[in-house]
């Protein structure tokens, strides 16, 4: 089973407007999540290896650099919407920080995850697929 085959769709979509209401780290907090899920079945659909070996491959594309450099490659691509998702949250007071990343890779990083999550709350699939896809491709 391919990718392209699994539905990362969620089945009880909110509008855009109630998503906009969403504290940004909250669609951070998603984001984060729906990174991983995809990321880790991704990654072990195309792999026998231990769950260890499987984790730091899965680090690679879900730690804050990975995401901060991806978000230079993609940000011309958001619409005004999903740009103003990513400056709201990469603005968001952090209280905490990454390890191993600058505090501007981490506040990048928050700002893609909050698209993603902004994506996946309003089942938008098909740019959510997209950007999980170009941010794996460009992480491994």
């Amino acid at each position: 089973m391919g990718m392209s085959q699994i539905d990362f769709s969620f089945n009880t979509p909110i509008s855009t407007e109630e998503a906009l209401k969403l504290h940004p780290m909250t669609l951070a907090f998603i984001g984060d999540a729906v990174q991983a899920l995809y990321a880790r079945t991704r990654i072990s659909l195309s792999s026998s290896s231990k769950t260890g070996i499987l984790h730091k491959q899965v680090t690679k594309v879900v730690k804050a650099t990975a995401q901060a450099h991806v978000i230079d490659l993609i940000h011309e691509e958001f619409d005004e919407v999903e740009a103003d998702v990513f400056r709201r949250a990469r603005n968001c007071q952090i209280q905490t920080s990454a390890k191993h990343a600058e505090r501007g890779e981490y506040r990048k990083a928050s700002g893609f995850e909050a698209v993603l999550g902004y994506l996946f709350v309003t089942a938008n699939s098909a740019r959510l697929f997209h950007f999980l896809e170009k941010s794996y491709e460009e992480s491994l």
